[in-house]
């Protein structure tokens, strides 16, 4: 395993972790800042033997993340995403939370429901928990069906934030704008 962190970022660092083969680095994780743990820290409980090293691939999506946290309108691909690690409907919830596009939000039971999984709010958010590539795969941009912000794994400052860079600033009762959801159960 390789790391390769972006430091400084608004909220602490931010490590990816990647593997390299012949086909090329893949990354396996983003690891965030929290306000329990540094993302470097995390990474070295994780990855106990893994080297600080990069390639140009990896220094461009970190170029690109870094880019993003200072308020640019970045779209991340998905190709040097290892998604095959996570189950088949994660990687669902995944690709459906990677389209949201800049200034919009879901719910979860939206993007259950987008996903023919009524009922299945749950479900999205515990996939939304274990978003192995928060800000490339914008779980920031999911919130909880009565439109208010909910919880993230980058604390939800963070996700406060990311979301005012957005233009999504919730209002004075905690709540987006219906007209910013883009999937949104009924």
């Amino acid at each position: 395993m390789k790391v390769k962190t972006i430091d400084p970022a608004p909220f602490g660092p931010v490590v990816l972790a990647w593997t390299g083969g012949g086909d090329g680095p893949m990354l396996v994780q983003a690891l965030l800042t929290t306000d329990a743990r540094s993302a470097s820290r995390r990474a070295a409980e994780l990855y106990p033997d893994a080297s600080e090293v990069s390639c140009h691939e990896i220094d461009e999506v970190a170029a690109r993340i870094a880019a993003f946290l200072d308020g640019a309108d970045v779209e991340f691909a998905l190709d040097l995403l290892a998604l095959d690690r996570c189950g088949p409907f994660h990687q669902r919830v995944l690709r459906a939370t990677h389209n949201i596009v800049q200034g919009h939000v879901a719910t979860y039971g939206g993007i259950a429901a987008h996903l023919d999984r009524p009922g299945g709010a749950r479900a999205v958010g515990n996939a939304m928990a274990t978003n192995p590539f928060p800000l490339m795969i914008p779980c920031h941009r999911v919130i909880r069906a009565d439109l208010t912000v909910g919880s993230y794994g980058g604390g939800v400052d963070m996700k406060r934030a990311l979301l005012a860079q957005e233009g999504v600033v919730p209002d004075a009762r905690g709540k987006v704008s219906e007209a910013q959801v883009s999937y949104r159960s009924r």
